[in-house]
């Protein structure tokens, strides 16, 4: 891929990226970013060797591919601030900001814009992410490999053929993070509460969770079928998981990813409201 890739904000997704891309060999002349601020504008030159500029426009201009990577709030007045240099140069847009519909961010950009929405999660930051993308009608079958590459740069991708489809994947991989972080931290602290100093409690918690991750990432058993393996009949395992179940565990989860789901769909709305 020969494409000259320009990101609108230099935070911590962004470097992500292009820390990524430039690992797997993407030529460094063919990456720019922008920031306001000048701080953060010094730190990637000298971090990735990359130009990083104030001016979006003028970015815009020497770009194939343009990678929206600012917060979500301040996302409508950026695309309205660049719309006439997107609307002559016609790159590919490829949204990381969370919650932003496609069809909103083309009626800022002046329509007829080929989108990628992405959905990418925070293990992204350390290139072990899961990011689902959606192309709308008119990003082409090249643009689209495009897009995928770029975001691979961060771990994982996967498509969707809907959009509202983003909204579960929000609920999943991209929220995902911290249902872990949370059942670590009760496990940690049930550590704790039958005798474990903090420290051991801590290492052994990190160091399952890693395992049984890793487990599942290269045995051709479903999470199913693994955890039959490994709970024996009248076994310590079994009496947990049996809590688990009568505590209603799953309801718990499938109620949690809903809520998710749900407000997804709100923040959607009301980020991609004009007024």
């Amino acid at each position: 891929m020969n494409a000259t890739l320009c990101f609108i904000g230099a935070g911590n997704m962004a470097k992500s990226l292009i820390g990524g891309l430039i690992a797997s060999g993407y030529p460094k002349e063919q990456i720019m970013a922008t920031d306001p601020t000048e701080a953060q504008r010094n730190q990637i030159t000298e971090t990735f060797g990359i130009d990083c500029v104030a001016d979006n426009n003028l970015a815009i201009a020497r770009a194939d591919i343009v990678i929206l990577a600012v917060k979500p709030q301040i996302l409508q007045t950026v695309c309205k601030s660049i719309k006439a240099s997107v609307q002559s140069k016609q790159p590919l847009i490829i949204s990381v900001a969370a919650g932003i519909r496609s069809g909103d961010i083309d009626r800022w950009l002046g329509g007829n814009q080929a989108i990628v929405r992405t959905m990418p999660n925070t293990p992204a930051l350390i290139q072990s992410g899961a990011t689902g993308l959606f192309a709308n009608a008119s990003v082409s079958n090249e643009q689209k490999e495009q897009a995928e590459h770029i975001m691979r740069a961060a771990g994982l991708t996967i498509w969707v053929d809907e959009e509202q489809k983003i909204d579960a994947v929000t609920a999943l991989s991209g929220s995902g993070p911290a249902y872990y972080f949370l059942f670590m931290e009760a496990m940690e602290n049930a550590a704790q509460e039958l005798g474990l100093d903090a420290k051991t409690a801590h290492l052994l918690t990190m160091q399952t969770a890693f395992g049984a991750a890793k487990m599942v990432l290269e045995s051709r058993d479903d999470c199913a079928t693994l955890r039959k393996n490994v709970t024996s009949p009248n076994g310590t395992t079994e009496q947990a998981i049996n809590t688990f179940e009568a505590e209603g565990l799953r309801e718990t989860v499938a109620k949690a990813m809903q809520a998710a789901n749900r407000r997804a769909q709100e923040l959607a709305n009301e980020l991609g409201d004009d007024a």
